[in-house]
């Protein structure tokens, strides 16, 4: 029945015997393979696995392994022929926007135009699956499908090349042990008592797995901008697994530096943050032409060695480390990440940047993990003066500042970052308008922020319970979008509200836009987020009214609000709460991404209070964890 069963250590073998003893042949399985962390299972009869999906769950069980079910290559449509059926199926042929095919996975995604076609679909996808030979992924179709078909044209030219890759993760993943007992350490490559180029290495003696690797946007000087891997003295191939918990540069901005200089192994992260940190990461190289620290080709090889995961699933990511990527509640797809160390030897969770707190888009970070020893915590907002009013508070401060503003006919600017408090912003003043809270003559969002924005309507699955739940009542613009008008230089934005980024004003949209609108007094220039330390958005916050932004002196004579409360990170109050909230005993907390001292106040706050030890490591800093 078996054309091939993939070779390898005994260990291995023993998992495909399982597998073999689980599986009748009404399976249809033709081949077993290793798929990166997964097993894929090969099969002529999609529906007879899909349909029993208990023997499956089964099978999981058996051998503690990841498996994924997939089609046979011999029994795939041509895609001209699978668009066909798809459309066959269709109330109306245009239901289907978009269709773009991976055959190294044997998947198809598909973009369809609404929800009721997106429905109806989805509940035929075992009969498509069957008819065509593909496994079907349906989505809702993106106002802009250019970010998808850029990274859908390099994983399907490449595709041999992917095959292959996974097949040797696999056997790296699924090797023998090396024994011995087990330890764990860290070292702070980026990120600690600082924000910007996040990096933490963990090192057990049989695996070396990166969380994250950022970079400094406003960090001129390399050996200040990017983690330093340099001291560890790794060679890129040492390194077994790369997990990048989200999408801001931060975080994911230094990435692509890694294979420009040799490293060929896998990125894991969760669905969405792979084209948002692909989008971001090409926006860098552009902003920065000549003088970018990595090429588009770079980005690319990101793109082949990415390795999406589901929120909530254990994965195997290494001999001895088992990853489970759960919501953090910051932007769109952002993870924490829990990592199981040995045979249940150590858990370690590293948040990353996380929300504990009401957002409209997403749900609150997850806290109720079995089991942790140490937590790496965001100290973002660490300070005991960095406490914000609540979410309906601020949302009430918002709708009095606008519409003071609007009631005497001026414009509002709102500079936002391109990447999640923006589309926060986007849904909630969609919301108040829809609610007749607010009344602009327009809202007016910026090219980039409406292209991030696009991901939110597609990665349905992440956002907030509220947001499901109209999406699948199939609520009319159940995201509060349909106002939202792209930001054009020749539009008069009276009476209107303007979102652009960048926060900081040293650049971007939202400079163009302040010069508009700084001399005039009926005007107001509102800020949502923390500023960074001496930017002009610092400098006007902190009340100075005569700013220089690149070569040009600005007079801000417009009226100026600062607007805490929708921070995309948790405040004090926030962090200790998830930290009170989590069960099971910590024998250590160090704390992170923090400017100032903040990383330090926020470590004794939690010692004195909980009386779990705690550190505020420096960068270079090393810490054993078992």
């Amino acid at each position: 029945m078996f054309d091939r069963v993939s070779e390898g250590h005994s260990t291995n073998q023993n998992i495909m015997a399982t597998i073999l003893r689980h599986l009748p042949s009404e399976s249809g399985v033709t081949k077993i393979e290793y798929e990166g962390p997964y097993i894929g299972l090969y099969t002529k009869n999609p529906r007879y696995l899909l349909e029993h999906q208990e023997l499956v769950s089964q099978l999981v069980n058996s051998i503690k392994k990841r498996r994924v079910i997939r089609t046979d290559n011999s029994i795939r449509s041509s895609e001209r022929v699978t668009r066909q059926i798809l459309n066959s199926k269709c109330i109306s042929k245009s239901d289907v926007s978009e269709v773009f095919f991976d055959p190294a996975l044997g998947e198809a995604t598909v973009f369809v135009n609404d929800q009721n076609a997106l429905s109806t679909l989805s509940q035929i996808n075992i009969d498509l699956a069957e008819m065509t030979g593909w496994r079907m992924i349906f989505r809702r179709k993106p106002r802009n499908f250019k970010i998808f078909k850029e990274i859908n044209d390099i994983l399907n030219k490449r595709s041999d090349e992917r095959i292959l890759f996974y097949k040797q993760i696999g056997e790296k993943i699924f090797r023998s042990k090396l024994g011995g007992v087990t330890e764990a350490n860290i070292i702070c490559l980026g990120g600690f008592n600082e924000i910007g180029r996040s990096a933490i290495l963990l090192i057990t003696h049989e695996s070396k797995v990166l969380l994250d690797f950022g970079i400094k946007v406003y960090e001129n000087e390399n050996l200040n901008s990017i983690p330093r891997i340099d001291i560890t003295g790794l060679g890129m191939n040492d390194i077994d697994a790369i997990v990048i918990s989200h999408g801001h540069l931060g975080h994911s901005g230094a990435l692509p530096l890694l294979f420009k200089y040799g490293y060929e192994g896998p990125v894991y992260c969760t669905e969405p943050t792979l084209p948002l940190m692909i989008a971001l990461q090409r926006q860098f190289i552009l902003t920065h032409k000549n003088n970018s620290i990595y090429s588009r080709n770079d980005i690319d090889d990101v793109i082949l060695h990415s390795i999406p995961i589901n929120p909530g699933f254990v994965t195997d990511i290494s001999p001895d480390i088992r990853l489970m990527l759960t919501n953090s509640g910051h932007i769109l797809g952002s993870a924490s990440a829990h990592l199981h160390i040995g045979n249940g030897d150590h858990n370690l969770v590293y948040t990353s940047d996380f929300k504990f707190g009401m957002m409209v888009a997403l749900d609150n970070a997850i806290w109720n993990f079995p089991r942790v020893e140490t937590l790496i915590l965001d100290s973002t907002n660490g300070s005991r003066e960095d406490i914000f009013p609540s979410r309906e508070e601020a949302e009430i401060n918002l709708t009095n500042s606008i519409n003071s503003t609007l009631a005497i006919g001026g414009r509002i600017l709102i500079p936002v970052p391109e990447l999640g408090l923006s589309q926060e912003l986007c849904i909630t003043l969609g919301m108040l308008r829809n609610a007749g809270k607010i009344n602009p003559d327009n809202i007016l969002i910026e090219e980039s922020i409406m292209d991030n924005l696009d991901f939110y309507e597609i990665y349905t699955e992440y956002l907030s319970k509220n947001l499901k739940q109209r999406i699948s009542n199939c609520e009319k613009d159940p995201l509060f979008t349909e106002s939202l008008v792209p930001l054009d230089g020749k539009l008069d934005w009276s009476k209107s509200i303007a979102l652009a980024p960048s926060p900081t004003l040293i650049d971007g949209k939202s400079v163009t836009l302040l010069s508009q609108i700084c001399d005039d007094p009926s005007s107001k220039l509102i800020i949502i987020s923390n500023p960074v330390p001496f930017t002009p958005s610092a400098k006007i916050m902190e009340g100075e009214r005569e700013v220089c932004i690149g070569k040009k002196v600005l007079e801000i004579k417009c009226a100026v609000d600062a607007l805490p409360g929708f921070s995309s990170h948790s405040d004090y109050n926030q962090t200790l709460a998830y930290v009170s909230r989590l069960k099971p005993k910590l024998r250590k907390i160090i704390t992170n991404h923090g400017s100032g001292n903040r990383c330090h106040v926020l470590a004794t706050s939690i010692n004195k209070i909980f009386k779990i030890q705690t550190q505020h490591p420096s960068i270079h800093e090393s810490i054993r964890l078992l």
